[in-house]
């Protein structure tokens, strides 16, 4: 049985990661894709700002998207240098202010952590592990404030809605505009704490499977 399955089975287990909860009514699709040329030649400063209004003039309290997103703003991120074909988002990134509380969506315990410094990188990141029907699978969280580690330690269990991070700020965040790197993987491949938030175009098909879409963990109530 697929993640997505299960997901889809239980889905009653499952809680809001935000509070307020995330609904089609107060978020807003951001598209950072190759086809959306908005953000062109913005500094980190100007980007930043650029999503902050767009929340703001729409009304909403948080920005959502990214799944399966080609982009070109790792062209010139230190940490895709030398990989520059590898340009394919494989979460959701949810746009919201630094410091934002993130809930456990679902119980399980803690699988990994650290805190993954460098321009392009996670940052501080904290990996849950998760099962039902006997099935295991994991929850990335990723760009998060360094707090956000404090006392954790590999087993610790975590119950559904539990306060388990908080969204991080430039630069210790990876030096991204606040937001959160939300991903589902089956499995880890032994990567633990690096496992890739980016692909290859090529490996779309594996990934589809191992990391399926988590977008409807996030906005609970309708799409955006």
């Amino acid at each position: 049985m697929s993640v997505a399955e299960i997901i889809e089975r239980h889905r009653d287990r499952f809680v809001p990661m935000f509070d307020p909860e995330l609904t089609a009514a107060n978020t807003i699709h951001i598209d950072l894709s190759t086809s959306n040329r908005e953000f062109d030649g913005l500094s980190k400063s100007g980007w930043d700002q650029a999503i902050e209004n767009k929340i703001a003039d729409a009304g909403a309290i948080a920005a959502v998207g990214g799944y399966l997103e080609k982009r070109s703003v790792y062209e010139d991120t230190p940490n895709f240098k030398d990989d520059e074909d590898r340009n394919v988002h494989i979460g959701v990134d949810v746009f919201m202010p630094a410091g934002t509380p993130v809930h456990a969506p679902l119980a399980g315990e803690v699988c990994c952590f650290a805190n993954r410094q460098g321009e392009g990188d996670y940052g501080p990141v904290i990996i849950l592990r998760h099962e039902l029907d006997g099935i295991a699978f994991h929850s990335l969280y990723g760009h998060l404030t360094e707090s956000s580690l404090d006392g954790l330690s590999r087993g610790m269990t975590v119950d559904a809605g539990a306060l388990i991070a908080s969204i991080g700020d430039r630069p210790r965040n990876g030096d991204w505009p606040p937001h959160l790197h939300f991903q589902l993987i089956r499995d880890l491949q032994g990567l633990d704490d690096n496992y890739p938030g980016v692909a290859h175009a090529a490996d779309l098909d594996f990934y589809r499977v191992n990391c399926p879409d988590p977008g409807a963990l996030i906005v609970r109530s309708g799409s955006v």
